[in-house]
């Protein structure tokens, strides 16, 4: 499963205007209001992904809120990683630490440098559907990144092209005036192009020991990360193998998995998990795939997803998704 730290989550929600409502949306993906932000927490993409796009959909700006929401970002707000980011000698060190250590703040982002005949691209590959909540996703990690490039170097930093694969979803000059360049839709990619002069600049606080002791830090993060991923993964796809015989308990699953049930429950605790936030994920990403991909009923899909009866399934599919099982159906193209 493809995850997201709850950071953006809590960024996202700070910037919404005119009062909208979200405390709905935030119980929906499993975040308690007001707790306090821990980057470590993860939430699922797709989760993050239909949280966005009901956010957007409520905003009296919706256009601008993945500009806005990255813009708003510090690299202290990203733990050892945005200290590793800042203590880089330069902004080649700096983008080039993304590239090792990105999945620190989740496995659905990863970023790569490569050369062109223009300058440099730092592009973002993301796991997702490429609907509106990803589009948006995408929107707000390029405002992101061009944000924090302008904190830490010590020129102005401005990149020479900004480029996102899908449609623009209004007036791109509102986009220009944001990045302060040209910004292409419908693109092979989703990515600053940056210059050399940019990339080889100094980082006002840059010091390779400094760097070198995040680095040594993110090594061991992205190593327990690593292995929490194939637990909680290994979790979900046991749960996912008996949901038409119900939901199952955890101490069916520890044992399916050889393990004790406490420290199955420990394990995924450490992590920002919980075994009924993996059933709950496990549930949601199978029945999407079944309305995605087969032409079973709903009732047939409320089954295989573990619920006694339709009404249930209907409920819980709203909580997840923001919309009826039919209406995600009808909006992802299936029968």
């Amino acid at each position: 499963m493809s995850q997201i730290t709850s950071l953006y989550v809590h960024k996202a929600l700070s910037q919404v205007r005119g009062g909208t409502e979200t405390r709905d949306l935030l119980e929906g993906i499993g975040i308690t209001p007001d707790q306090p932000i821990d980057p470590k927490l993860m939430v699922s993409a797709n989760q993050f992904y239909d949280f966005f796009a009901a956010l957007a959909a409520r905003d009296p700006d919706g256009l601008s809120l993945p500009l806005r929401i990255g813009a708003t970002m510090v690299c202290d707000e990203y733990g050892a990683f945005g200290l590793a980011w800042k203590s880089a000698p330069d902004l080649r060190g700096s983008f080039v630490r993304s590239e090792r250590y990105g999945h620190v703040l989740g496995s659905a982002e990863t970023y790569s440098l490569e050369r062109s005949e223009k300058g440099w691209f730092f592009s973002l590959d993301k796991a997702g559907d490429g609907q509106l909540g990803m589009q948006l996703s995408n929107e707000a990690s390029m405002s992101a990144v061009d944000v924090i490039c302008k904190e830490v170097s010590t020129t102005e930093f401005k990149p020479l092209a900004v480029h996102f694969k899908h449609t623009a979803r209004g007036d791109v000059s509102i986009y220009e005036e944001h990045f302060g360049c040209p910004v292409y839709f419908e693109s092979d990619r989703d990515a600053l192009l940056v210059s050399d002069d940019s990339l080889n600049t100094p980082n006002k606080l840059g010091d390779q020991t400094i760097a070198s002791f995040f680095d040594r830090h993110l090594e061991q993060e992205l190593a327990a990360l690593t292995n929490d991923e194939g637990l909680e993964h290994s979790v979900r796809r046991a749960v996912a193998n008996v949901l038409s015989e119900g939901v199952p308990t955890l101490s069916a699953i520890a044992s399916e998995l050889g393990i004790g049930a406490r420290t199955l429950q420990r394990r995924l605790s450490e992590h920002g998990h919980s075994f009924q936030s993996v059933v709950d994920t496990a549930r949601q990403e199978l029945a999407q795939r079944l309305l995605r991909e087969t032409e079973y009923s709903l009732a047939e899909v409320a089954f295989l997803t573990g619920f006694a009866e339709q009404s249930g399934f209907t409920r819980a599919f709203k909580r997840w998704a923001g919309k009826t099982p039919r209406s995600y159906r009808l909006e992802t193209g299936s029968r």
